[in-house]
């Protein structure tokens, strides 16, 4: 499959789960082929001044982002926003309290961890830790290849061969650390409605991220995140089939919706996302292209 030249779904080390530095991403973007990319990390724009000047360096063009985590009946949502003001005082008090309450959380999420009998090796899981906050995809790291959870069944999907091997350590989180799951922690996040409110006025635009995750095939409640102002939607992401793909695009299009792509690039959480497999049409990327031709970032 060619790759596209447009990639607007990925996070540098300002994610908690993001492995490179924004100057070490733009670079690999520039290897991979990309033209136009995103940064998009989780809850903060801190890295948007490194990547434009990499951005530069390199030849690309920035769309400035953030991917906010929120609420919405219920269902945690992921909601990008494009064209951001990196500099919006919001951002940065998101940023700060759901970095206060990870902090509060992360002993809590290791504990459950180790209740299911999985062994954690701490000196490693220390050395992974940002800012003192532990994830699940870090307690993976520490935890599915050590010795001493060796054939246990519930490491065993995640190493290599097994069912869940393609993506190990953010499968982990997902099968023991998401919501539902046994070593769920519960985060307080902001509301949809304020996530749109906070992306529009610092000049964004705001798009619902990789849906098929969160919402699925939930028509009823598409329309109602939609109703709240959400203007995009992540059609083409590396997580969605093909059938996601087109109801997603047949929604998309029956209610006006800007059609985006994103490979979600993480780095070693999810080693087999590639930047730029974003898996959308020549002709799809060049109309997402002009229409974000406003949101081109400049200093």
């Amino acid at each position: 499959m060619q790759k596209n030249i447009i990639d607007l779904h990925m996070h540098s080390a300002h994610s908690d789960d993001g492995e490179f530095t924004p100057t070490e991403l733009v670079k690999m973007c520039a290897e991979s082929g990309l033209k136009y990319f995103a940064l998009t990390d989780h809850n903060s724009t801190k890295g948007t001044a490194e990547a434009y000047q990499a951005a530069q360096q390199y030849g690309l063009t920035l769309i400035s982002g953030i991917e906010i985590d929120c609420v919405h009946e219920g269902t945690h949502l992921h909601v990008l926003g494009y064209g951001v003001d990196p500099n919006y005082p919001a951002f940065a008090k998101i940023e700060a309290d759901i970095l206060k309450q990870e902090q509060q959380k992360s002993v809590q999420r290791v504990g459950l961890v180790e209740k299911l009998g999985i062994y954690i090796n701490h000196d490693k899981l220390n050395k992974l830790s940002k800012h003192g906050v532990i994830i699940g995809e870090m307690i993976a790291e520490a935890s599915i290849y050590e010795p001493e959870n060796k054939d246990h069944p519930l490491t065993m999907p995640y190493l290599a061969g097994g069912k869940r091997s393609n993506n190990p350590y953010v499968n982990f989180h997902w099968d023991f650390c998401a919501p539902g799951k046994p070593a769920h922690v519960a985060i307080n996040y902001i509301s949809l409605n304020e996530a749109i409110k906070y992306i529009v006025e610092s000049g964004g635009i705001p798009v619902l991220a990789h849906p098929g995750n969160n919402i699925h095939e939930s028509e009823k409640l598409l329309v109602s995140i939609l109703a709240q102002g959400v203007k995009g939607i992540e059609v083409y992401s590396s997580y969605h089939s093909e059938e996601q793909i087109q109801f997603y695009l047949s929604q998309a299009q029956q209610r006006g919706c800007l059609i985006t792509c994103g490979s979600d690039f993480h780095g070693k959480t999810k080693p087999s996302i590639k930047l730029g497999d974003c898996r959308c049409s020549k002709e799809t990327e060049q109309t997402l292209i002009q229409k974000l031709a406003p949101y081109y970032f400049k200093k």
